[in-house]
């Protein structure tokens, strides 16, 4: 399944909101050295009860808006 995801870093606390076919997540996790990425990550496992090896960033590791595909639901 893949998702498109505004990453918003920085946040005061990790938060999941939907605005029309992206999703929002706010991380508390900075910005810096790929921490967002992998606080994305370990986001979404929890979120969806997956493995951290079953979510790939396919699209935006640099960038706010991302893409991500979850290997099995």
């Amino acid at each position: 399944m893949k998702l498109q995801v505004k990453v918003i870093p920085g946040a005061k606390k990790n938060l999941w909101k939907e605005d029309g076919d992206i999703i929002k997540i706010y991380l508390t996790a900075p910005p810096v050295e790929g921490r967002a990425n992998e606080a994305l990550i370990d986001f979404l496992a929890d979120h969806y009860k997956v493995r951290r090896s079953e979510i790939e960033i396919v699209k935006g590791l640099k960038s706010r808006h991302k893409v991500v595909n979850i290997l099995r639901i």
